[in-house]
C-alpha cells in the first residue's frame, strides 16, 4: 500500500454481470476511493467512503463490494477472472516469504514448468484427469488455424512435471526430488466464481515431491500441512480444523488428502483453506516413475502433491472485516501503521512544520523498528475521512498527531480491530507499536476463534444434524465412513434454500467414540467422527 503522500507537505492525489448470490460490482462504478482529490471536488466526496452493504444482511453484495472499495481487486473483461491490486498482491506476497523460506529449509528447490499440457499426457492418470475434465480449458486454435491436436491449459501440474520426474530419477541416490513451483493455473468453474475464493486463474504454489519410503513421504505430507496451519492462524489469525478428507472429497488420483478447514460463520459455510496429498504410488506407476534400490531392484517412487492459493486472502477477509472496510492482521498488512497530521485551519505555520516534522521522525523511528508506515499528509480532506479511508483499507493502527498532541509531546494511536484509543508518550512510541500489533495479532485471532468455536456442535441424531445445519453451524457427528452413507447425507440435508451439507474433513483431533456408537445418518456402526457441513 502505497504512502497517500510521502513527504510533508503533500500535493493532493490526484461487466461483470451478476452470478448467483455473490453479485459482483460493476466495472463501472469501480473508482479509488479518495484517490482523486482537490478543492471542492475532493471535499464532495466525503460523503462516499465506506461500505454501502451490510455484512450481516447481504454477505455476498458486502464482500463483492468491499474486495472493489478497498482496492483489492478490479474486474476484468473476462468473466471469473480478476485484477490483483497492489494492496492484494503485497499480502500475497507475505504469505509466499513465510511459506517459501520454510520449505527451502526442508530442502524444497523451487523450479518452473510450462503452463500447456499435451491431450495424451494429461489422459495418462485417468482417475486424475476425470476429476479436472469439467475444469480444463483447451486452446484449439492458432490465429485462425485450427490445431492439429487441442492443448491443454494446466488445472494442476501433476501430468506436466512427473513424465521428466521418471527421466530424473533413476536411483536412490536420485532420491528425495522435492520441488515446488509459485504460479498460476485455469480451472474453467462455472460455479458462481467469487474473487479469490473461486476464480478461474488464480495463483498457488504447489510442491511435488518423490521419496523412496511410504514413511518419508507421509511425515512430509503433514509437515506441509502444519505450514498451512501457521499460514492461516499465525499470519492471517484465521482458525482452522486439521484433518484428512473423505474417500469421496480426496484429490483425483491420491491416496489420501489431507486439509486445513476454515468456516465462514456470516454463511454458515466451510471453506477448504490449503490441501497436502498423499499419492501414494499411484502417480509412479502410470508416469513410471521407478528407481534402483541399494539392493539393486526396482520400486516405484512415493509421491506427495500439495498447494495453497490466493484464496488464503479471502478467508481472511471474510472473517475479519466489517462494514467499514478490511480489517487486516497486523503480520500481513502491506503496511501497519499510518500517521494522519491533524492541524486545525487556524494552527500557525510554525506548528505545523513542526507537526509534520515530528511526524517524519516518528516514521523515521518505527520504520527503524521494522514498522510498515504510511503517512497521510493530504489538507483537501477533513480528518474524519481520511481516518474513514484508511478504515476501509484496514490498516491496524492509526496515528493521530494534532496540535494538542504537539503541546503534550504525545500521540494518540487508534485500533483498526476495536477502535480502542490510547496515548502515548513520543519517546514511547518506538517501543509501544511493535508491542500493540503484537496484541492485535493476538486478539483477532482469539475472536476468530471463539466465533469459529461457537459454530461448531457436537451430534449423534440426525434430527440434531439437521438443526445444527439450519443454525448456519458446522457440525461434528460420528458416522460410518461410507461414501453412500455421504452422499445420502447431501441428498438428504438439500432443502429449498441451501445446498446439502459434506464431510469437511475427519479431523485429526478426535473426541472418544464409545464402543456402540452407531452412525447419524445410517444407523451403522461408526468408525470416526467426521466434521460436516455446507460448504463454499
Amino acid at each position: 500500500m502505497a504512502d497517500a503522500a510521502a513527504a510533508p507537505p503533500a500535493a493532493s492525489p490526484a461487466k461483470e454481470k451478476k452470478e448467483k448470490k455473490e453479485k459482483p460490482v460493476k466495472e463501472k462504478k469501480e473508482k479509488p476511493q479518495g484517490a482523486e482529490g482537490g478543492g471542492k471536488e475532493g471535499q464532495k466526496k466525503e460523503s462516499k467512503l465506506g461500505i454501502q452493504t451490510s455484512k450481516k444482511d447481504n454477505f455476498g453484495d458486502w464482500y463483492s463490494e468491499l474486495v472493489v472499495a478497498s482496492e483489492l481487486i478490479s474486474y476484468y473483461d473476462v468473466s471469473g477472472c480478476y485484477i490483483l491490486r497492489p494492496n492484494a498482491y503485497a499480502m500475497w506476497e507475505v504469505i509466499q516469504r513465510f511459506f517459501d523460506d520454510k520449505i527451502k529449509a526442508m530442502g524444497v528447490q523451487n523450479a518452473y514448468f510450462p503452463l500447456f499440457i499435451t491431450e495424451d499426457v494429461l489422459n495418462t492418470e485417468k482417475d486424475h484427469v476425470e476429476g479436472f475434465a469439467p475444469e480444463v480449458a483447451w486452446v484449439t486454435k492458432c490465429g485462425n488455424t485450427e490445431m492439429e491436436k487441442p492443448i491443454a491449459i494446466r488445472p494442476t501440474s501433476e501430468t506436466v512435471m512427473y513424465p521428466y520426474f521418471a527421466q530424473w530419477i533413476r536411483s536412490h541416490r536420485d532420491l528425495p526430488l522435492r520441488l515446488n513451483q509459485w504460479t498460476n493455473v485455469v480451472r474453467w468453474e462455472f460455479k458462481y466464481p467469487t474473487p479469490f475464493i473461486r476464480s478461474r486463474e488464480f495463483l498457488w504454489q504447489e510442491g511435488h515431491t518423490a521419496f523412496a519410503t511410504q514413511a518419508e513421504a507421509e511425515a512430509e505430507v503433514l509437515e506441509v500441512l502444519e505450514l498451512y496451519r501457521r499460514v492461516y492462524e499465525e499470519l492471517l489469525a484465521v482458525p482452522v480444523t486439521k484433518g484428512k478428507k473423505s474417500k469421496k472429497e480426496q484429490f483425483a488420483g491420491a491416496f489420501y488428502t489431507t486439509t486445513v478447514e476454515a468456516f465462514v460463520p456470516e454463511t454458515g459455510k466451510g471453506i477448504q483453506g490449503a490441501t497436502s496429498h498423499c499419492l501414494g504410488q499411484n502417480f509412479s506407476k502410470m508416469f513410471n516413475i521407478e528407481f534402483e534400490t541399494e539392493e539393486k531392484t526396482k520400486q516405484l517412487a512415493w509421491q506427495n502433491s500439495w498447494g495453497l492459493t490466493t484464496r488464503t486472502i479471502g478467508v481472511m477477509i471474510m472473517t475479519h472485516s466489517d462494514d467499514k472496510g478490511l480489517v487486516l492482521p497486523p503480520r500481513v498488512a502491506p503496511k501497519q501503521l499510518v500517521i494522519v497530521p491533524i492541524p486545525k485551519a487556524s494552527t500557525p505555520e510554525d506548528v505545523q512544520k513542526a507537526m509534520f516534522a515530528k511526524a517524519e521522525e516518528l516514521k523515521a523511528a518505527l520504520e527503524a523498528g521494522g514498522v510498515r508506515v504510511a503517512t497521510d499528509y493530504r489538507d483537501n480532506y477533513t480528518p474524519g475521512w481520511k481516518y474513514n479511508y484508511w478504515e476501509l483499507r484496514g490498516l491496524p493502527i492509526r496515528l493521530e498527531l494534532g496540535p494538542k498532541d504537539m503541546e503534550n509531546g504525545a500521540v494518540v494511536l487508534a485500533r483498526r480491530d476495536t477502535g480502542a484509543k490510547e496515548t502515548v508518550a513520543w519517546a514511547d512510541v518506538a517501543a509501544r507499536v511493535p508491542a500493540l500489533l503484537d496484541q492485535i495479532q493476538a486478539d483477532m485471532y482469539t475472536s476468530a476463534k471463539q466465533r469459529y468455536d461457537d459454530c461448531l456442535e457436537k451430534v449423534t441424531t440426525w434430527d440434531d444434524f439437521m438443526a445444527a445445519l439450519e443454525r448456519r453451524h458446522m457440525v461434528l457427528a460420528p458416522w460410518a465412513d461410507e461414501e453412500e452413507v455421504e452422499e445420502d447425507v447431501k441428498k438428504r440435508s438439500t432443502t429449498a434454500t441451501a445446498v446439502g451439507a459434506k464431510t469437511l474433513c475427519i479431523p485429526f483431533a478426535q473426541p472418544e467414540l464409545p464402543e456402540g456408537t452407531l452412525c447419524f445418518a445410517s444407523g451403522k456402526p461408526a468408525k470416526n467422527w467426521a466434521l460436516w457441513g455446507r460448504s463454499y
